[in-house]
């Protein structure tokens, strides 16, 4: 690569960076994979880039090489997690609500497949058209619509699974621990009884 087009690869990633390691954290939710991810991503791109005619779609490019760099790692990874219908508590820092939503939702991202994920990640949180998406990864438009479209069902019954999950744990929360369990069943039946009368 020429002298000029290092100098002008190092001022992209000067400018880009944050940005940049935004996305990989959407796509991975550990601090430091994401910055592996970006890493790696960085050094495929930096052998390409002068193929790169029209810089302003390097960005768009190197989404490209993370995501399919993090689909390289998640098919190369060990398969020796368990599964488990306990969630561990994701620690959320005391702050405001929409923290607390942020890691909710990156949280549930973990339930999508990698290309379920990408195509979330590029449409809600990149904010990309489904055209962009589909030129991004590689598929056509109509493959984007369906996959977001499932991705977003998924996601749905992750979220209300986990509700009636919070709701059950507060019902026995309120009933107390001594298993007796009158307390609802008793309030409802003498309702009941008082209106008959």
């Amino acid at each position: 690569m020429a002298h000029g087009e290092v100098l002008e690869f190092e001022e992209y990633v000067r400018t880009r960076q944050d940005a940049l390691l935004r996305s990989a954290r959407r796509l991975v939710p550990d601090p430091t994979d994401a910055q592996d991810l970006l890493q790696t991503a960085l050094v495929r791109t930096y052998g390409r880039w002068d193929g790169i005619a029209d810089k302003s779609l390097a960005d768009a490019y190197l989404r490209r090489v993370m995501i399919n760099t993090r689909t390289e790692w998640w098919r190369a990874r060990k398969l020796d997690e368990v599964p488990t219908e306990q969630l561990p508590d994701a620690s959320v820092e005391d702050g405001t609500d929409q923290r607390a939503d942020r890691a909710l939702l990156m949280d549930i991202l973990k339930v999508l497949a990698p290309k379920q994920r990408s195509v979330v990640v590029l449409r809600h949180w990149e904010q990309m058209s489904t055209e962009e998406t589909a030129a991004a990864l590689g598929m056509s438009a109509g493959t984007v619509k369906s996959t977001l479209h499932r991705a977003l069902a998924r996601l749905r019954q992750e979220l209300e699974s986990r509700d009636l999950d919070m709701r059950a744990l507060e019902r026995g929360d309120h009933r107390g621990g001594d298993g007796d369990h009158r307390g609802d069943q008793t309030v409802r039946y003498e309702g009941r009884e008082r209106c008959a009368a």
